[in-house]
């Protein structure tokens, strides 16, 4: 095994919690021993919870020694990693997507924690330019940790892109869920669990935009209710009139926006948009990703379905309860 397929272990892994981390963004971390068998596989699974590294180190030592009982708050967790590692990880190697942070947010250094553990070396994919981040790299090397850097510089760069663009303006994806036959209409597309993942991953949105369209046709909350989270504010593109009546009003504690323009409105940062084929076709060149949810269903008294002319390039493909989930890009020239 090399360096490239234990940080690949780590990209995947974060690819998993992709649009629910905002505002920090998607982290990998595989740990390995001395002899390179893996200890843990982890990532930041949502902002507020354990950084990816300290994840994973809970996750290994865990591993080592069962009878460890780890509190849930990040930074008590921390402290109590820092006290009772009885030097378990000594010599291990980090692989982490992201340069390990080297300031106190929510949680102290992952950096300055990796020192404490005695970790041997890190393999870092993509080095952390962001103000108040970087530096990690340049603790752990005076510490004595053998760090390197840029591996598989454009896979981590696919999975940390969302966190650069919403953090110089905004991110935007378009939701579709289809069956495998290809039809989006009548009726429920997806199960259960995979609409509860959605509600988690619109929950950390700022914005939802549908075109008038889909109100009219779905008459859709256009909430998170299945995780129980806030709504984000909605945002409905069309020329006609809106019937003040609509599902989409009566959902507390959010601003609904309408307007005849597609433009995004700039205070929103994290943004998704959803509907069908003709609003698919007139935002494809105004959103960043696609997130496109695949049920194993098919519907015979389904007719619509998507004619876009979009060629697009899977980044990473999921399963959640029977249904396939990918994100996407627009393939570029």
């Amino acid at each position: 095994m090399n360096d490239r397929f234990y940080l690949s272990l780590a990209i995947n892994e974060a690819w998993k919690y992709q649009g629910l981390t905002y505002p920090n963004p998607a982290v990998g971390c595989v740990i390995t021993d001395k002899n390179g068998a893996i200890l843990s596989i982890a990532a930041h699974k949502k902002c507020g919870l354990p950084h990816a590294e300290l994840e994973a180190a809970k996750e290994a030592l865990s591993k080592l020694n069962p009878l460890l009982v780890f509190p849930l708050e990040p930074n008590e967790l921390y402290d109590f990693i820092g006290k009772n590692h009885d030097n378990l990880l000594k010599n291990s190697t980090f692989y982490v997507t992201l340069e390990p942070c080297s300031h106190q947010g929510l949680t102290p250094s992952c950096a300055n924690l990796i020192v404490t553990l005695g970790a041997k070396s890190v393999i870092i994919g993509m080095t952390d330019n962001t103000d108040n981040a970087k530096g990690g790299a340049q603790i752990l090397k005076r510490a004595g940790i053998d760090v390197k850097t840029d591996i598989l510089v454009e896979e981590c760069g696919e999975l940390l892109e969302p966190f650069l663009l919403w953090q110089n303006g905004s991110f935007s994806f378009f939701k579709l869920a289809l069956r495998l036959d290809g039809t989006y209409d009548n009726g429920i597309i997806t199960p259960h669990e995979a609409r509860v993942f959605m509600h988690k991953i619109r929950s950390a949105c700022d914005l939802i935009v549908v075109g008038g369209e889909t109100l009219r046709a779905d008459d859709p909350l256009l909430d998170a209710r299945l995780t129980d989270s806030k709504a984000p504010d909605a945002l409905i593109c069309t020329k006609k009139t809106v019937q003040k009546k609509a599902n989409v009003f009566s959902v507390k504690d959010r601003k609904t926006i309408i307007q005849n323009s597609l433009d995004f409105p700039k205070k929103y940062r994290n943004i998704m948009v959803e509907g069908g084929n003709n609003f698919l076709c007139a935002m494809s060149s105004r959103v960043d990703r696609f997130l496109i949810f695949r049920s194993c269903d098919f519907n015979l008294n389904g007719n619509k379905k998507i004619e876009a002319d979009l060629k697009l390039k899977l980044l990473y493909q999921g399963i959640v309860d029977n249904c396939s989930f990918g994100w996407y890009r627009k393939e570029r020239l």
